[in-house]
């Protein structure tokens, strides 16, 4: 018994270190550090002026980790869906699936709790389920046809992921029965619109640079075409934002004339993302660069801070 125990301490080991390095894979696949984006969901929560009520920031809460499982869903299918692309892929190569850490079959099924959880947390939002449970279905399905379909096709790509955020916003409103204002349903289309271009144009430098197109519509864009459109929806997005915040029906709800001063911190923002991406070349991933860049992330705090004071306090 003595001589085969540190045999079989050396298995335990070796399993235990299986499995906490499969663990670290699937965590990779549902990619839960891209789960900041479904913050959207909240929003309805915070502009509504529902964020001291307990039943609202409950659903809200209930809401944003049904949206997160069912987009880790979709990124289990694009990852599946992907698989040879990625392979030549500099970067993506490394994905669990690509890399043959994780095999199809096993991202089939994460895929599929995925789902499951998802459905499973709307019965307890109440008499709004079914409603969240439709917004969720349409993100589901278009997603679906995005990983398949769409993608392919230039500006309808970005397009179909700008929309994936209103329906964040929509899962939020209806979780809350909150009514959204068109200006900030506008403006959640305009500022991830935004946010896809930009991450497109890390696409064209790195085809510029090495001559291979990291995704099949990416040679349908090109630097000039980029940075105007980027151009564009920037200043869109800030009309959009100053006429949210001046618009009657939004002083009348909130009770405030004095949201327009939040306006600079959102120029601010804006102006700071362009010098990344036109300047630094860095909005490969919008996620990472607010998660790295501390002048975007005071900017987001001091406007939160500032939206904070004006409608809870002042």
């Amino acid at each position: 018994m003595a001589i085969n125990r540190p045999c079989n301490d050396h298995q335990e080991h070796t399993t235990s270190r299986a499995f906490v390095m499969n663990i670290k894979n699937i965590l990779s696949i549902i990619r839960p550090h891209q789960w900041i984006k479904n913050v959207f969901v909240m929003v309805p929560l915070f502009f509504g002026g529902s964020l001291l009520d307990t039943t609202d920031i409950i659903a809200s809460l209930i809401a944003v980790l049904a949206f997160s499982f069912i987009a880790s869903s979709i990124y289990c299918l694009n990852d599946i869906i992907d698989v040879e692309d990625d392979r030549r892929h500099p970067v993506k190569r490394n994905r669990p699936i690509a890399s043959g850490k994780v095999s199809v079959k096993q991202g089939y099924v994460c895929m599929a709790m995925m789902v499951a959880l998802s459905f499973g947390l709307t019965t307890l939002i109440g008499e709004q389920a079914m409603g969240v449970a439709a917004a969720l279905g349409t993100y589901f399905l278009l997603n679906i046809a995005y990983c398949l379909w769409l993608k392919r096709f230039a500006i309808v790509d970005v397009c179909v992921i700008a929309f994936g955020f209103v329906l964040r916003l929509l899962v939020g409103g209806l979780a809350t029965c909150i009514e959204l204002s068109n200006w900030i349903v506008l403006m959640t289309f305009l500022l991830t619109l935004f946010l896809s271009l930009a991450k497109r144009r890390d696409d064209v430098v790195r085809m510029n640079e090495t001559g291979h197109a990291p995704r099949k519509n990416t040679i349908r864009y090109n630097l000039e075409f980029i940075n105007q459109a980027i151009t564009i929806t920037a200043t869109v997005t800030l009309v959009c934002y100053i006429m949210y915040t001046v618009s009657p029906e939004v002083e009348k709800r909130i009770g405030t004339r004095y949201l327009y001063l939040t306006t600079v911190f959102v120029l601010l923002g804006i102006l700071r993302y362009l010098q990344l991406t036109l300047v630094d070349n860095k909005s490969g991933d919008p996620t990472k660069t607010m998660l790295r860049d501390r002048m975007m992330q005071i900017v987001v705090a001091l406007w939160l801070l500032a939206f904070l004071l004006i409608i809870y306090v002042f």
